[in-house]
């Protein structure tokens, strides 16, 4: 996976943005206005996602690929690299674990909004 295969993947999901909120660097991929992927445009050697904290621990045992989230909450995001031991369909599946468990966590009025996209 590049880094065009990595943003096309994300926002070709429903109510999907994207922008630089925190620095000129890092792209941050929201639904909704609720942040579920993130990545460095200059050095696209990892991304980071949400996940549930279960697998997430498992990915991290599995994986040499998949670290606790770089400066994020450790018990819910995983730092993925692309260039890794982690084979490329499953990079596409953490995106959208990511994208699933946020908008599972939206207000029934936003996922209604987001259904009528």
């Amino acid at each position: 996976m590049n880094i065009e295969e990595f943003r096309a993947h994300c926002i070709s999901k429903p109510g999907v943005t994207e922008g630089f909120p925190f620095d000129n660097n890092t792209l941050v991929f929201k639904v909704m206005g609720k942040m579920f992927a993130l990545l460095d445009v200059d050095e696209f050697e990892s991304f980071n996602v949400k996940c549930n904290p279960d697998l997430a621990l498992e990915f991290r045992s599995q994986y040499d690929g998949v670290k606790p989230g770089y400066h994020m909450n450790k018990k819910h995001w995983n730092t993925v690299s692309p260039m890794s031991d982690v084979p490329e369909d499953l990079l596409y599946e953490f995106i959208d674990h990511s994208y699933n468990l946020v908008v599972n966590s939206l207000t029934r009025k936003a996922q209604a909004e987001l259904k009528n996209l």
